[in-house]
Formats: structure tokens, C-alpha cells, sequence
């Protein structure tokens, strides 16, 4: 979970270095040149322009069939993600039984943990680096979607419900917290890894995050968020019941 950790960091990072380096009030249009702007940006802007024309000019009934458009195409990942994460929740005692039996910290000790554990994860075909991959696809999307509202002048200037789409909004902030926290914590619900003391640190983390960067950025951007963890609360749900299933099957 270290690992991914720093990788949630890095394309954090990524996103702050993109949004602020990038000028985001420049209008995207169909002679924006480079490659960002050409295979990601306009592309979501001109997504956004269809599906709002399609719904009586609605910018945020846009913004929500987009995302649950791009939830589904992330589907398979989020499949393989939950399984990743329920086979290493499967292996903890084994893990826990390798780090005791290589408890000491010199060099040649610690080589050995490393071997055995890597060991382990391929004789259960588990990648420790599988769960890191929807964070890794997901986060491109959402500098690209990011650009697409701030660039993408019709958004800006459009209400949805009580929403300024084009401003921030507090109580979409804390709901953006709520709804990952709630995400991740179905994620971990049920294992080992819920004792894992990286793992209780990521539950908390990311939603802070998450949340804070949703204080800031433009509402339509946290619409997109929390719908999208909507979308994926119910993929975990559904996604792990027959998971639980088989493995209750199995114990019998």
C-alpha cells in the first residue's frame, strides 16, 4: 500500500504541476493545437457540447451521463482492482508469518523478505501494483475533463439545480469528501487490509484531498466527482457480493 500511496501522491502532484502550468483560460476550440489539447481536452469538450445540445441545453445532465460513460469504459479496471485488493486481503496471514520469519532489518535479511514476498504474490497471481491502475487511467481523465470545464465557455456560464457549474461550491466540497470516504472504505470493508495501518491512513487521506482540491476547483468538476463515486460504490457493492459468495461457498 506504500506504493500506492506515493502514486496517489505523484499524480496529485501531476495535477497541481498540469492545472497550474497550463493555462486553463484559454478557450479550448477545434484549432487548439498539441497533443493534450487535441486527444483529451477537446474531445471531452465537444462530448459535453453533444450530450447538452441532446439534453435541452443542460450542462449538468451532461456532466453526468459523461461520467457514468467513463465509469463504465473503467469498468474492467475496477473489476481487476477489487479482485487485486481481495487477493492480497487473502494472503495477509502469509505475509504476516514471512515479515515475523524475517524480522530482523540487515540488508541480507530484508533481501530475503523481498524474494519470498514476491514469491508469494506470483504463486497467487497477485500484482501488488494492480489496485494502483484505475488511480493511474482516472487521473488524465480528470486533468482532461478539468480542462474541458475551464475551457469550455458554455459550461462555465451555465446553472444546474442551485450549482454555479463554473464556480466552487462548499457543500459539493464536503459531499466530494463524504462520498470517497464512503468509496474507500467499501473498498477495504470485509479484510485484513482494514487493519492495515497504510491502508487506514489512505482512507482518510484521499478524501481530504479529494475534498480540498473540490474546494477549489469549479462545481462541475466536483459533479463529476461525486458521481462518479456513486457510480463506483455501487460497481464495489455489486462487484463484491458474488466475491463473498464464492468465498463462502468455498469455506463450505
Amino acid at each position: 500500500m506504500r506504493n500506492k500511496l506515493l502514486i496517489l501522491l505523484a499524480m496529485t502532484g501531476l495535477l497541481t504541476f498540469l492545472s497550474g502550468c497550463m493555462d486553463v483560460n484559454q478557450e479550448i476550440t477545434s484549432d487548439s493545437t498539441g497533443f493534450w489539447n487535441e486527444y483529451i481536452v477537446f474531445p471531452l469538450s465537444k462530448t459535453l457540447l453533444f450530450f447538452a445540445d441532446a439534453m435541452n441545453g443542460s450542462y449538468g445532465l451532461a456532466i453526468i451521463v459523461v461520467t457514468i460513460i467513463i465509469r463504465l469504459l473503467l469498468l474492467p479496471l475496477n473489476v481487476k482492482q477489487l479482485k487485486s485488493s481481495k487477493a492480497m486481503q487473502d494472503i495477509q496471514p502469509e505475509l504476516k508469518e514471512l515479515r515475523e520469519k524475517y524480522s530482523s532489518k540487515d540488508a541480507q535479511t530484508q533481501q530475503k523478505l523481498q524474494q519470498e514476498t514476491m514469491q508469494l504474490f506470483q504463486k497467487n497471481g497477485v500484482n501488488p501494483l494492480a489496485g494502483c491502475l484505475p488511480i493511474i487511467v482516472q487521473m488524465p481523465i480528470l486533468i482532461g475533463f478539468y480542462h474541458a470545464i475551464m475551457r469550455t465557455t458554455e459550461v462555465q456560464t451555465h446553472n444546474f439545480l442551485w450549482l454555479e457549474l463554473g464556480q466552487s461550491d462548499p457543500f459539493l466540497a464536503i459531499l466530494t469528501a463524504g462520498t470517497t470516504f464512503l468509496q474507500q472504505k467499501l473498498m477495504m470493508a470485509g479484510g485484513a487490509a482494514a487493519q492495515n495501518p497504510q491502508m487506514q491512513m489512505m482512507l482518510y487521506v484521499m478524501p481530504l484531498m479529494i475534498g480540498t482540491f473540490a474546494f477549489f476547483f469549479p462545481s462541475a468538476l466536483a459533479l463529476y466527482w461525486i458521481v462518479g463515486n456513486i457510480v463506483m460504490i455501487l460497481q464495489t457493492i455489486f462487484i463484491r457480493k458474488p466475491m463473498m459468495k464464492d468465498e463462502t461457498g468455498g469455506a463450505n
